[in-house]
């Protein structure tokens, strides 16, 4: 589902933001959480969108919510803004019910959806103008300044615009009225590095104002970056709500040894025996199916423990090259999150399951970008033309 432009106006309608809301909050109101979910379901017919979704983030936190892509990441933030409606299940946000307090939730949140879409035709500072325009505040400095630290130029046309330019439009309209509520799903894609560093500065600084984050990625080193707490969804359920120094605890890494033959079988011996070693190949393939073809094999598992007893254990090969990398989030989920009594691939020693969602961590996904194409970065009031919900 795409929101285009058309959809500003009745978006808008309901944007109005009151001062006092954004000035002074009575302790009763900062005390509840900024976003509640119990049993939130969605489904598409007979298809799966989430299952069972529970989530407390509190007010004031940066929460990270990742999971591959498909996971049901943007469901779940559509459903939660009321952009699609829920099968079953309840949720409140800032202590308001997400369906009969709708219009005054919109008021109160900014929105970034992974992939934004505006008419062409308009340069940024008329679309920010237009999109400004439904709130009762003055969003014209806040929006030069984000403007500025983004290097965007605001007289250029959106049909002239970069990916990436594209994104800091979206960004700028997002938090130029300084909501308590900012919901970003995949909010970095198309942002170069520096540019990366820029935005999550913002971010940071958006969190001393008091404002709350809802952080989505498939990065889990960008979550970690950022957040205070993240929640891992898989097939649309959650697997895990982790602080995240308690993911820097069980950091996972890539491993990946090219050596000689003559070593492959100590090798295997070795690791399969070392706690923390999963999902052990040789050349590709796990267990004992591996057979020497070339002079040289190599051998992948990934690791999670102390570095140095890793390279302590690595000192008693000949290596010939050794690279260590983050896993991918498909790789995580498939040897991490198996049921009770499944052993691994590797016949490894170490973790039980019931310490598998520890294990997801420090892994920045190389997913490809999300290709669900979401709502557009339209003032997320203009859903409601007439305040009435979707």
């Amino acid at each position: 589902m795409v929101i285009a432009m058309d959809d500003i106006a009745s978006i808008g309608a309901s944007a109005v933001i009151s001062a006092s809301l954004k000035t002074s909050l009575h302790k009763s109101e900062r005390q509840v959480p900024a976003i509640c979910t119990h049993h939130l379901t969605k489904r598409y017919g007979k298809a799966r969108g989430i299952e069972d979704v529970n989530l407390t983030v509190q007010q004031g936190e940066i929460f990270g919510f990742i999971g591959p892509n498909g996971a049901g990441k943007s469901t779940t933030i559509r459903t939660l803004l009321g952009l699609i409606r829920a099968t079953s299940g309840d949720a409140s946000i800032l202590g308001l019910d997400y369906v009969r307090d709708r219009t005054r939730i919109l008021e109160q949140v900014g929105y970034l959806p992974s992939e934004v879409h505006y008419y062409d035709g308009m340069r940024a500072r008329d679309l920010l103008q237009y999109a400004a325009s439904f709130y009762r505040v003055d969003c014209s400095r806040r929006a030069q300044e984000l403007a500025l630290r983004l290097d965007l130029n605001l007289n250029q046309k959106i049909e002239d615009m970069s990916l990436g330019n594209r994104k800091k439009v979206g960004i700028v309209q997002g938090l130029m009225h300084e909501p308590r509520l900012i919901i970003l799903d995949e909010p970095t894609s198309g942002l170069d590095p520096l540019m990366q560093r820029t935005f999550f500065d913002i971010i940071r600084e958006e969190q001393q104002r008091g404002a709350t984050i809802l952080f989505s990625s498939h990065i889990l080193s960008e979550v970690q970056r950022i957040c205070d707490r993240v929640a891992i969804i898989r097939d649309g359920r959650i697997v895990a709500v982790q602080s995240v120094s308690q993911l820097r605890q069980s950091a996972v890494k890539r491993v990946t040894l090219t050596l000689t033959n003559s070593n492959v079988a100590m090798a295997r011996r070795m690791l399969t025996a070392m706690t923390g070693v999963r999902s052990l190949t040789v050349d590709g393939v796990s267990g004992d199916d591996a057979a020497a073809h070339t002079a040289v094999s190599s051998v992948s598992f990934l690791y999670e423990g102390d570095c140095n007893a890793l390279v302590a254990a690595l000192a008693n090969l000949t290596l010939a090259d050794i690279e260590i990398a983050e896993p991918t989030l498909e790789e995580v989920f498939m040897h991490y999150y198996q049921p009770t009594g499944v052993a691994d691939s590797a016949g490894a020693v170490g973790s039980d399951s019931s310490a598998v969602t520890t294990d997801v961590s420090d892994s920045a996904g190389k997913s490809a970008t999300s290709s669900s194409a979401d709502t557009a970065s339209t003032p997320l009031s203009a859903s409601l033309r007439s305040g009435s919900a979707q």
